[in-house]
């Protein structure tokens, strides 16, 4: 189904609502200084969010949706440093339109300093990667580039070391998994409001799109889902079963936050296990492809061939990249098919080399390997994708046309 993405702002209705720009009608979450580890939330004020369908927040930016968005991963690092230089002229050169940018990272931090007026600005949780956000954007306005905001949700160490009553709590300290990452509780509210205000200012810097990453438990969850120490909020009294309970948390947050952002002229996009789309849910992480898909404008599925076991009846996905990406999107477009009003589909592709997989079990990534994946796409009508690469070093001279 084809979507319009075009962003009109209503002048006469935002000045009288919010005056662009000044910020004079944001609301405000937090109450306390996140430093002092005491956080008093309000309600998101509900006559913007009853309004959102006379007024569009004017950033003060100009960004035309694409034909169709192609684009690539950019982290903070990145985007604030000589590469990003090398990756506007990428998108100069080649079919490429797109960039997702880090904007709240996988540790919980900022990738920016916010300004001492905006409302993030008392929490300290920037850092100075991206140091002229705005110039970023201009020159990105000027190439026509389309902006997406990479916004991590609920893998936040940040936030569960300061916060362990938001988070899961094993013994006396914050559980962690394997590699040292910890995760905040999608059960509670608190959690959801954090999230959605550095969501709002993203879009009110001038991103077109907010995309979110980590929606969901950490994977594994339903074997610790008894044993850890954590709030099941409003959900407590629910009559669902422990899974159930956490596809709602998951699914809820993901359309509160849709709502939420409305008034801002952002699209809201998510990142997805690719495998969520062959089940009916993803138990442990409170995943829930048609759930998720129905309350998001972008549905982005994480479709690595690396990433899957023997899948498809294909033996060894990562050498077979064509196929993998064939067989995935038949059972995605099934899926979205039935859906009343389903999002546009842009999943992520491999541009690395999975070496980690050992010898006999992955292949060197290249020109042809991006080249099949999209082929595979475009033949099932999937038009639009992004590149994962976690040194944004894309592969040289790869056809990107769809």
């Amino acid at each position: 189904m084809k979507k319009n993405f075009s962003f009109i702002a209503s002048a006469s209705i935002a000045m009288t609502l919010l005056l662009p720009g000044t910020g004079k009608a944001e609301t405000t979450l937090f109450s306390k200084d996140f430093s002092t580890k005491e956080f008093n939330f309000q309600a998101i004020d509900e006559t913007i969010v009853s309004s959102s369908k006379l007024f569009i927040y004017d950033s003060g930016y100009t960004f035309e949706y694409p034909d169709a968005v192609r684009g690539v991963y950019v982290t903070g690092h990145s985007a604030g440093g000589e590469r990003f230089n090398n990756l506007v002229n990428l998108m100069d050169t080649t079919d490429l339109n797109a960039m997702v940018i880090d904007i709240k990272d996988d540790f919980g931090n900022l990738t920016y300093v916010p300004s001492e007026d905006s409302p993030l600005a008392k929490y300290n949780i920037g850092k100075r990667y991206i140091k002229d956000p705005q110039k970023m954007l201009k020159t990105m306005e000027e190439k026509q580039i389309y902006p997406i905001a990479r916004i991590v949700i609920f893998k936040d160490t940040e936030l569960a070391e300061r916060k362990p009553e938001w988070s899961f709590v094993e013994g006396a300290s914050v559980w962690k998994n394997g590699r040292g990452e910890a995760f905040v509780n999608p059960f509670m509210q608190e959690v959801w409001d954090y999230n959605v205000e550095i969501a709002i200012e993203a879009a009110k810097m001038g991103f077109k799109e907010i995309q979110f990453d980590y929606v969901r438990f950490p994977e594994g969850f339903e074997n610790r889902e008894t044993t850890l120490k954590y709030s099941m909020g409003k959900y407590e009294t629910s009559e669902l079963d422990l899974v159930q309970r956490r596809v709602s948390a998951v699914t809820d947050f993901v359309a509160y936050a849709r709502e939420k952002l409305r008034p801002y002229g952002a699209q809201l996009s998510v990142d997805i296990f690719g495998y969520s789309a062959t089940l009916p849910e993803a138990p442990g992480i409170g995943q829930n492809f048609s759930k998720i898909s129905g309350n998001v404008d972008v549905i982005s599925s994480m479709i690595y061939p690396s990433h899957w076991t023997s899948y498809f009846g294909i033996v060894k996905p990562d050498l077979e990249p064509y196929r993998l990406v064939q067989e995935y999107a038949k059972a995605e477009n099934a899926i979205l098919a039935v859906l009343e009003n389903p999002p546009v589909s842009r999943p992520w592709l491999q541009d690395f080399t999975a070496s980690y997989l050992g010898a006999g079990n992955y292949q060197p990534y290249g020109k042809e390997e991006v080249e099949a994946q999209i082929k595979a796409l475009n033949e099932a009508g999937i038009k639009e994708y992004l590149l994962w690469n976690a040194g944004n070093r894309y592969s040289e001279g790869v056809d990107y046309t769809p």
